[in-house]
């Protein structure tokens, strides 16, 4: 069986060109997208600034194999591109950073720290 590796994948990105709409929406919505409320989620979790001008989503990706940071950043890319069209929310390039958290967990239970790692 493959050993599945747990990745937080960080896709970073300006808003461009909002229609007043959407830029109203996003306003009204903003405390509840601050960057400190957030957290990786399998959904995604989508903060913003105030100045409604850069955003975070963030994701927990699972994937196995030898492309497996590939996979997952690719993964969150396309869940953040469709998340951001759905809603309408118009934007530059987009740029994905992505840390295999299972790498850090297995390096700190290496130093004899206990670790709880998520559940699948």
């Amino acid at each position: 069986m493959e050993q599945q590796r747990v990745f937080r994948v960080t896709v970073r990105g300006r808003f461009r060109d909002l229609v007043e709409a959407a830029r109203a929406a996003l306003v009204r919505a903003q405390p509840e997208h601050d960057l400190f409320l957030s957290s990786y989620s399998q959904e995604g979790t989508f903060t913003y600034d105030q100045r409604i001008e850069f955003f975070n989503l963030r994701y927990e990706v699972r994937a196995g194999g030898e492309d497996a940071s590939e996979t997952a950043a690719l993964t969150a890319q396309v869940e953040a591109e469709l998340f951001l069209r759905t809603l309408g929310y118009t934007h530059g390039p987009l740029k994905v950073g992505v840390v295999d958290a299972s790498a850090v967990w297995d390096d700190l239970e290496r130093r004899g720290r206990s670790v709880r790692r998520p559940t699948s």
